[in-house]
């Protein structure tokens, strides 16, 4: 049996973010689809339905705004991964729901919801 491994600091500190975002995100009425979608391609942290959209949630935690916040660390390269693996997951739809591309951001004690924080243009 191969030994179970243990998360980083860093890596339970993005689940507890993960899982924070998700439910604060529940609590305004989306329903979760998935949790750590991943390709070769990239990972999308959070897929929800918000009505009838299809929302692929970024989440960012920041213990300082020094270098620019939680939502200044969306980089043009991360956006572009996160629309790859987004494109991926829709390859299963026969229709296209329409869909959005949201930043959950914990700067502090309270998150803040970016929606529509950047599209696939």
């Amino acid at each position: 049996m191969l030994p179970i491994p243990h998360p980083t600091p860093a890596q339970a500190a993005g689940g507890a973010a993960e899982e924070s975002a998700e439910r604060f995100l529940a609590r305004h009425g989306l329903l979760m689809l998935e949790r750590n979608y991943r390709t070769r391609l990239g990972e999308i942290d959070l897929i929800a339905r918000d009505g009838a959209w299809l929302v692929f949630v970024e989440v960012r935690m920041r213990r300082s705004s020094r270098f620019g916040g939680a939502a200044g660390s969306i980089t043009p390269a991360k956006q572009r991964r996160i629309i790859a693996a987004a494109r991926q997951y829709l390859m299963r739809f026969a229709q296209l729901p329409p869909c959005r591309f949201d930043v959950v951001c914990l700067d502090g004690e309270e998150p803040t919801w970016l929606r529509g924080a950047f599209d696939a243009g």
